[in-house]
């Protein structure tokens, strides 16, 4: 995307050729369309970091739209721009085609406003409590500073925003949590603080993972083979120990049903051996 300079002949609207012209934010813009070729890795890697980036936003937006308010004001760019740009280029880990998100890089807000320290979050049966240190700081900030916190499932793609969770010198703050899935599922926490009057914000920090981390996608493929491995096995395993004693006690020879489900009965169990994915 291209930025245009006015002239004494005005700013072009709409399509000429392979180019468009339009308004964004005041700023006359152009972008090429048309066909393109075979993406190259680099491009795809890039389409899928904005994708992961993409998905993650999704979840934050409401908190997004105002922690990012303040830092738009002014220019081109909105909430929404500010942190996709962030996150594409700090919040993600891996390479093309196993990018992910790096969750405790994630960035909620940029400020100039004192944040808090010893923050802690733990889990009870219906909800998580927040806690954090009032007087860690002596100056630069008042009581009724608003905490702000969102929360990410990353297992489920959903998000809850709570801008409005607690005052800063009440030290801590109960998130409820609706749902059972919620509740048993990844968790990744965030918080900063924003003046009551609106007009400061605090740097984003990462509170936390509850429940364990999301596995990768290669983690995940993983550990879904072995668990299609261990059933067949577990479903054969005592047919094939049954068997193998009843031969045993008879002193007969092995026919050619058995002699088959030995190999896979052996196959099985060598396979489980060594495949990633199991307990441990």
């Amino acid at each position: 995307m291209a930025i245009l300079s006015k002239s004494a002949f005005g700013c072009p609207n709409g399509k000429i050729g392979n180019m468009v012209y339009y308004m964004l934010k005041g700023q006359p813009v152009c972008r090429l369309i048309g066909e393109q070729g075979e993406p190259s890795i680099k491009q795809l890697a890039n389409y899928q970091a904005m994708k992961v980036t993409m998905v993650l936003i999704k979840q934050m937006k409401e908190f997004i739209t105002n922690s990012f308010e303040l830092e738009a004001r002014g220019t081109v760019k909105n909430a929404h721009n500010l942190a996709v740009s962030y996150n594409k280029k700090q919040a993600l880990q891996g390479e093309y085609p196993n990018i992910s998100v790096d969750y405790s890089k994630v960035v909620l807000s940029y400020g100039q406003l004192p944040g808090a320290r010893d923050f802690s979050i733990s889990k009870t049966e219906t909800g998580l409590i927040v806690n954090w240190n009032p007087e860690s700081y002596t100056g630069g900030y008042d009581g009724d500073d608003i905490l702000m916190i969102q929360l990410c499932f990353p297992l489920i793609k959903m998000g809850k925003s709570l801008l409005n969770a607690s005052r800063r010198d009440a030290g801590s703050a109960f998130i409820t949590l609706d749902e059972q899935r919620q509740i048993d599922g990844p968790i990744e926490a965030y918080a900063c603080f924003k003046s009551a009057d609106g007009k400061q914000i605090s740097n984003s920090i990462y509170l936390g993972n509850i429940n364990g981390t999301l596995k990768s996608a290669e983690e995940q493929a993983a550990q879904e083979r072995y668990i299609t491995i261990k059933t067949r096995f577990d479903q054969i395993e005592t047919d094939y120990l049954t068997q193998q004693r009843q031969i045993a006690m008879a002193q007969k020879n092995e026919d050619k049903a058995f002699r088959n489900l030995k190999v896979e009965y052996l196959s099985l169990k060598e396979q489980l051996t060594h495949l990633p994915g199991g307990p441990g």
